[in-house]
């Protein structure tokens, strides 16, 4: 049954153009009609499309791949959407094969019982370079060949939709297999020179998982992939606001050299004591081992932090939190956008005194 609310909206992103101070009526959470201001309904400061989350691990303590269940994946959506996440990719950490197995069987079931919002899978690892493991498990990672890469499609076609690796570690064969299957590359955990990451930008892959962490920085006599990936003109590039993973200051200055090739990630993980990624929440972001494995953030805190400790304008957090990540899967025709008559989930928003609130 549809509910339909009306607001008084003081800003809107349709998913093209900013409007301002236009009465909406929303269906369930879709937009049907933008009007100018003609009667009084509840006001809300903002009406944005749904936030879009790239790499999240799981919520309300159950970790993806320590449940790797259909049932797992209709918790999380329905966890994220409470707070304006209509659209995420589950992630599954450098594992072994038989719980990637069981993930990629968990999103082909989820998705065959009509469940919403989950866009595929990303797996970050096991292709990455132990140097750079972070909190990743030392006994999974490995040097893939052409028939691992091989195998691993046959079971994920059209499931696996990213994967995070560490460049220095595959071929050029490797790569070219992999892009040519539609699964988008980033580069991520990993070593990789100056010289190596613009040639594995040249090679197909086109992202960079979580900015700073884990990569090889940029030092004035070697830039590394930090730096490969401020100067390129397309590679784009995830980044966690939570201020434990990177510096607010940095991450105004990444956005002031990438623009919107820069987007967010929550990185989420959730309290877990099975398998081998035991996260405990330490404060608010997660340990594992002693090792900062993860943030505790949603993407409305994210989108929170980017303008109210990072300093950024309403519009550019928008940017970073819905219309960027939008464009890594622009595949996907609706992403990003809100306009009426377009199948996308909205965010009614006002605005307290710590921060934007959904209203639901």
């Amino acid at each position: 049954m549809a509910v339909e609310k009306r607001f008084l909206a003081k800003l809107i992103f349709t998913g093209h153009e900013w409007l301002s101070n236009q009465e909406v009526t929303l269906s369930n959470n879709r937009l049907v009609s933008i009007e100018p201001y003609q009667n009084s309904y509840p006001e809300i400061d903002l009406l944005i499309p749904s936030f879009i989350d790239l790499q999240v691990y799981g919520a309300a303590s159950h970790l993806f791949s320590a449940f790797p269940s259909w049932e797992t994946l209709e918790l999380m959506y329905q966890e994220f959407s409470k707070e304006g996440t209509h659209f995420f990719l589950p992630t599954i950490a450098t594992n072994n094969p038989s719980t990637i197995e069981s993930g990629i069987k968990a999103v082909k079931d989820y998705w065959e019982k009509g469940g919403k919002g989950c866009l595929g899978l990303h797996l970050e690892g096991p292709w990455i370079n132990p140097e750079k493991r972070g909190a990743h498990d030392a006994q999974f990672i490995k040097v893939p060949s052409l028939k691992d890469v091989e195998q691993l499609l046959l079971q994920g076609k059209d499931i696996i939709k990213m994967i995070t690796l560490a460049p220095e570690v595959c071929t050029q064969e490797i790569l070219h297999f992999l892009v040519n299957a539609n699964v988008l590359l980033s580069a991520g955990h990993s070593m990789a020179t100056f010289e190596q990451s613009n040639h594995a930008f040249s090679n197909g892959v086109s992202l960079v998982t979580h900015l700073f962490n884990a990569m090889s920085p940029l030092q004035h006599r070697a830039p590394g992939l930090v730096g490969a990936t401020f100067s390129h003109n397309s590679v784009m590039a995830s980044i966690i606001p939570d201020g434990y993973h990177v510096d607010w200051s940095v991450i105004k200055l990444s956005y002031q050299v990438m623009g919107n090739r820069l987007f967010t990630i929550t990185d989420a993980v959730t309290s877990c004591d099975k398998g081998p990624y035991q996260h405990t929440l330490n404060n608010d972001h997660y340990v594992a081992n002693g090792v900062l494995s993860g943030s505790a953030l949603t993407m409305l805190r994210a989108f929170n932090n980017l303008i109210f400790k990072a300093g950024f304008s309403t519009q550019d957090a928008v940017a970073l939190c819905i219309s960027n990540p939008a464009r890594v899967f622009n595949g996907v025709p609706f992403l990003g956008t809100s306009a009426v008559g377009i199948d996308m989930p909205c965010i009614p928003l006002v605005h307290r005194a710590q921060g934007y609130e959904v209203i639901n």
